[in-house]
């Protein structure tokens, strides 16, 4: 078998290829739940604490004195704990969501497995009991 054909081989496996298309969809889940948290979240929590913003958090370390957190990186080393604050926040948020969707998942497989099921067919009669029942009729007509 050549390199290339068991490279194809390994390639087309379905688990592979399904661990790629969820690898794609996660990333772009990622991106949409980023969002989430930068723009409809974050502001609220923001105002919540009185109008700040996480994600100029910081500590300079060379002693600049930034106002904010881009300014300060150009200037030198910083603790941004801040923008921290925001990928733990997306961490948490993105966790629920996937634990929600695997509880409705999984729901889903239990109500299905509760389903009644159809009756099963009777089995067929064996053969020896049809010429059991086959003689025994023709005895009673005796």
């Amino acid at each position: 078998m050549s390199f290339g054909s068991e490279f194809k081989e390994f390639a087309m496996k379905g688990n592979v290829v399904d661990l790629a298309v969820g690898v794609i969809i996660g990333g772009a889940f990622g991106k949409i739940v980023d969002s989430v948290v930068a723009d409809l979240i974050m502001p609220f929590v923001g105002v919540l604490f009185g109008g700040l913003d996480f994600s100029n958090y910081f500590i300079p370390l060379a002693g600049q004195t930034a106002t904010t957190l881009v300014e300060a990186k150009k200037a030198g080393a910083v603790f941004a704990y801040g923008s921290f604050i925001t990928v733990a926040l997306n961490f948490v948020i993105l966790a629920f969501i996937i634990f929600m969707m695997i509880k409705q998942i999984n729901r889903m497989k239990k109500s299905e497995a509760a389903a009644p099921a159809e009756p099963a067919a009777p089995a067929p009669t064996p053969e020896d009991v049809l010429l059991l029942r086959e003689i025994r009729d023709a005895l009673a007509k005796r």
